[in-house]
C-alpha cells in the first residue's frame, strides 16, 4: 500500500517489469534524495491496485487500498504535483479478468468480471470495471500537454552505437491496407461549441420506429471545446476484412492486424472481434448458436475462443475444422511462433504504436508460424492515421533503411491535456444497438451532430477542450523559439477534427508573429517530410493530437534509438506542476516472463533515470531547493556514466542486467555529487558512499551475477509480494548494507 504522507516527489507504484525494477531503484533514490531533505514517496496506480480501490466493500480492513488514482488525479491539478509516473497496464479484457483471478488465489474477494451481465447489480460491477479497462490512468493524471524528446545524452550514444535495422528491399511486398470508406476518418464531424451551446449534453440513440434510448446523460461540454463523431460501418468492416484475408494469401503475404485495444478500449476491441470472426467466419457459420451458448465473444480473441470451445462437447469437431481452415488461410503474423500465439490471439498483445514501429525497423519483415521473417500485410482499417506507417514503408522502400548513426531527432508536442481526443478510452464509445441514428444533443436543445447507423456500427466522440488546445500551441511556440527545428502541426485540413483546431492554430500564429516558421501539414505529407528532415541529418518537431502522440513517440525513437523507453517525457501540467513520464512499458512482459524463469530483467531503467533528473531539476526550480538541484545535475551525469561506458542491461542470462545498470547509476551519482563543488556539504556526505561502492565492485557485481540463471518467484504477476520481490531484485547484501 502507498504512503499517505505528502512528499515533495511521488514515484508511482505500477506493473510488470517497471514495478520490478523499482524494487531495485527506489531504495537508491530514497537514499540519495534524503540527503538533500527531499521526501520520496509513492502512490499506487497499477492494474491490481486500482482493482482492490474499487472493491473496498469485499476486503477486510488490512486488505483495503485507498484510490491512489483518484487522489494523484488531484494532485496534478496543483502548482505541487512532482509526479514520476511509470508505464502502468492498459488493461484489455483478458488482462482484466487474469488480474481478478490472481487476487482472488490470494485471498481478496473481488468479483468476478461481468463479460455478459443480466441483472443490474451485475451492470452495476460492470460499470464500475469498466472504468478501471483501458487507458484508464493517463486522462486522470494528463492536466497538461506533453513535450516528449530524446535526451540529448541518449541520442547522441545512439548516433555513436547505432543499433541494428533490418534491410529495405525496394521489392518488398509489406504495405498497409485500410478500409476504402465507411470507416472513422471519413464519417467524422466537428464543431467547436458556442457559449449559448455550453451544458450538460446527451448521446441518444434514435430507432427506425422514433423510440429514443439515451446512451449518455451529463455530458459536461463547454464554450470553445471541439466536439467530434463519427462511426465506422460494421458490414464494411467485415467486407475488408474478409477481402483481405484473400488478398494475404494471394499476394503470399502474413496475415496483421494492429489495433490499439487498450487506449481504444471499446472502439479497438469490437474491431479486432471482427478480424478474429472474419478469420473463423466457416467456423461461426457452422456453429455459430453452439459458440454463443458456450460464451464465445471474439473480442477477447483466439486464445479465449479456443479456450472455450475446448470445453465443449463437440471441441473435436469444431477444432478439427479449425485446424482445416488455418491451412487454407494466408500465413499469420506470429506474436510468439514458438508457442503458437498469433496475431489474433489476445487484443492486448499485437499494440500498433510497438508492432508497427519494429515491423519497419526490421525491414517490413513479421514472424510467421515456421518461425522465419517474412513480408507482411499489415491491415490497419481506419485512416486517420495509417497513412502515417503507409507512407513511412513506402518512403524506405524507395531510400533504405534509417542510419541511425546519422538520423536527425523527431521531437514532440502532442494535445492531451483534459483528456484531450481521448478516442475509445471513455464512455462516449457504442456499439449501435440497431439500425437508426445516434445524435449529440446539447443542453440548449442544439441537435449538434446525428449520424445514420446500421446494428454493430462502431459510434464513438470525443473532445478537445479550448484551454488545453491554447496551451498546445504555446508550447509548440515555446519548442521552436527555444530549438530553431522545422515545426511541423500534423494536421490535416480535410479531416473534420483537424480543420476545427487549425481554426485555432492559425491565428494564434499569426498573432505571435510566427506563422513563417511553422507548416501545418496531413499526417502523410508530414511523415515523409519528417522523414526527409532526419535522413538528412536535421531535427523536427511533429506537434500532434493524442493519439499521434502516442504514435510517433514509439515510431520515431524506435527507428532513431531502437527503443522508445529512453524517451524524455515532460508534461508540463496547466497548473504549474510537473509530471515526469519514463518511457513505454510495451515489451515488460516478456521481461516478467524472463525474470521468472531465469532470474534476469533486461528492462531498461534509462527512462526513470532521465525523469529522475527532471524531476530534481523541477523540484529545485519550483521550490528554491538548491541541493535538489545539485542531485538532479549529478544524476544527469550518472545517466551519461551508464551510457558512455555501455552499463545498460544485456538481453541474456548471465550478463549484466537492470539490477547491474542501478548499482552503476548509484556509483556514477555518488561520485558525480563527490566531484561537484556546488554544495560541500553534499560532496562530504556522498564521497565515502562513491568510495565504497567503488572499493566493493567485485563483491557487488559477484553478488548480482550469482543470482541468475534460476527461476524466480515474485508471488504474483499483477499483485507480486513485496516481500519476494525484494528479495529477487535486491540480492547483493554488499550493495543494500551501502544504501540501506
Amino acid at each position: 500500500m502507498a504512503e499517505k504522507s505528502n512528499p515533495d516527489i511521488l514515484y508511482t507504484i505500477v506493473d510488470e517489469a517497471p514495478e520490478l525494477a523499482s524494487a531495485s531503484f527506489l531504495p537508491i533514490i530514497r537514499t540519495f534524495a534524503s540527503a538533500a531533505g527531499v521526501s520520496v514517496g509513492t502512490k499506487d496506480i497499477s492494474l491490481a491496485g486500482r482493482l482492490l480501490a474499487t472493491f473496498p466493500e469485499n476486503l477486510t480492513d488490512d486488505q483495503r487500498q485507498s484510490d491512489d488514482l483518484a487522489e494523484l488525479g488531484e494532485l496534478v491539478k496543483t502548482p505541487d504535483a512532482n509526479v514520476i509516473k511509470l508505464p502502468n497496464i492498459s488493461a484489455s479484457v483478458p488482462q482484466l479478468v487474469a488480474a481478478v483471478t490472481e487476487l482472488q488465489s490470494q485471498g481478496y474477494d473481488i468479483p468476478n468480471y461481468p463479460e455478459d451481465p443480466k441483472t443490474d447489480e451485475e451492470k452495476a460491477i460492470r460499470a464500475r470495471f469498466d472504468a478501471i479497462k483501458g487507458s484508464a490512468v493517463n486522462p486522470v493524471l494528463r492536466e497538461g500537454n506533453s513535450d516528449r524528446r530524446a535526451a540529448k545524452a541518449v541520442k547522441n550514444y545512439a548516433q555513436k552505437n547505432p543499433h541494428r535495422m533490418g534491410v529495405w528491399a525496394s521489392d518488398s511486398k509489406t504495405h498497409v491496407s485500410s478500409m476504402p470508406g465507411n470507416d472513422f476518418y471519413a464519417n467524422e464531424v466537428s464543431a467547436t461549441l458556442t457559449a449559448d451551446q455550453a451544458g450538460d449534453a446527451k448521446i441518444e440513440f434514435v430507432g427506425k420506429d422514433g423510440a429514443v434510448t439515451v446512451l449518455k446523460d451529463k455530458w459536461p461540454l463547454i464554450e470553445g471545446e471541439v466536439v467530434d463523431a463519427t462511426f465506422m460501418s460494421a458490414k464494411a468492416l467485415s467486407v475488408f476484412l474478409a477481402d483481405e484475408i484473400e488478398a494475404s494469401k494471394k499476394d503470399g503475404v502474413l496475415f496483421s492486424i494492429h489495433l490499439k485495444a487498450t487506449m481504444m478500449k471499446v472502439s479497438d476491441p469490437i474491431i479486432f472481434g471482427h478480424a478474429v470472426k472474419a478469420w473463423l467466419a466457416p467456423i461461426f457459420d457452422k456453429y455459430g448458436d453452439a459458440l454463443a451458448a458456450a460464451g464465445v465473444n471474439p473480442n477477447s480473441g483466439m486464445g479465449d475462443v479456443l479456450d472455450r470451445i475446448a470445453d465443449m462437447d463437440n471441441a473435436a469437431e469444431i477444432l478439427a475444422d479449425i485446424d482445416a481452415l488455418n491451412a487454407d488461410r494466408p500465413a499469420m503474423y506470429m506474436v510468439n511462433s514458438d508457442k503458437g500465439i498469433t496475431n489474433l490471439h489476445v487484443p492486448s498483445d499485437v499494440i500498433i504504436d510497438a508492432s508497427m514501429p519494429a515491423l519497419i525497423r526490421a525491414g517490413g519483415k513479421g514472424w510467421g508460424p515456421d518461425g522465419n521473417e517474412a513480408d507482411t500485410n499489415c491491415i490497419i482499417p481506419d485512416n486517420c492515421y495509417a497513412t502515417v506507417y503507409d507512407e513511412a514503408i513506402e518512403f524506405f522502400k524507395t531510400n533504405g533503411a534509417l542510419n541511425p548513426a546519422t538520423a536527425g531527432t523527431v521531437q514532440n508536442v502532442g494535445l492531451m491535456a483534459q483528456k484531450a481526443e481521448e478516442y475509445g478510452s471513455h464512455p462516449t464509445t457504442f456499439e449501435a444497438p440497431a439500425d437508426g441514428s445516434i445524435r449529440v444533443v446539447l443542453a440548449n436543445g442544439d441537435v449538434l451532430h446525428s449520424l445514420d447507423v446500421e446494428a454493430g456500427d462502431i459510434w464513438r466522440a470525443c473532445t478537445a477542450k479550448k484551454a488545453p488546445i491554447e496551451n498546445w500551441i504555446q508550447l509548440a511556440l515555446d519548442r521552436q523559439r527555444l530549438t530553431g527545428f522545422e515545426s511541423i502541426f500534423w494536421l490535416d485540413e480535410n479531416r473534420a477534427h483537424d480543420a476545427e483546431l487549425i481554426k485555432y492554430v492559425r491565428p494564434a500564429l499569426d498573432a505571435a508573429g510566427v506563422a513563417d516558421k511553422f507548416q501545418i501539414m496531413a499526417p502523410r505529407e508530414a511523415t515523409r517530410a519528417s522523414l526527409e528532415t532526419i535522413t538528412a541529418g536535421k531535427d523536427s518537431i511533429a506537434i500532434t493530437g493524442n493519439v499521434l502522440r502516442d504514435y510517433l513517440t514509439d515510431l520515431f525513437p524506435i527507428l532513431e534509438l531502437g527503443t522508445s523507453a529512453k524517451m524524455l517525457s515532460i508534461v508540463k501540467l496547466m497548473n504549474g506542476g510537473g509530471m515526469f513520464e519514463t518511457g513505454a512499458g510495451g515489451s515488460a512482459p516478456k521481461h516478467v516472463q524472463q525474470l521468472v524463469e531465469e532470474n534476469h530483467l533486461r528492462w531498461d531503467s534509462m527512462g526513470e533515470f532521465c525523469a529522475l533528473s527532471e524531476s530534481l531539476n523541477f523540484l529545485a526550480d519550483s521550490k528554491g531547493n538548491a541541493k535538489a538541484g545539485v542531485l538532479g545535475t549529478a544524476a544527469e551525469a550518472a545517466t551519461q556514466g551508464i551510457l558512455d561506458d555501455n552499463r545498460s542491461p544485456s538481453r541474456k542470462v548471465g550478463e549484466p542486467d537492470n539490477r547491474d545498470s542501478h548499482y552503476w547509476f548509484a556509483r556514477y551519482w555518488a561520485e558525480a555529487l563527490a566531484a561537484q563543488t556546488d554544495d560541500a556539504e553534499l560532496a562530504a556526505h556522498f564521497a565515502p558512499i562513491a568510495k565504497e561502492l567503488a572499493e566493493k565492485e567485485t563483491a557487488i557485481l559477484s553478488e548480482l551475477a550469482a543470482a541468475q540463471g534460476g527461476a524466480a518467484e515474485i508471488g504474483g504477476y499483477y499483485h507480486p509480494s513485496m516481500d519476494l520481490k525484494t528479495k529477487v531484485m535486491r540480492p547483493s547484501a554488499t550493495l543494500n548494507a551501502i544504501i540501506g
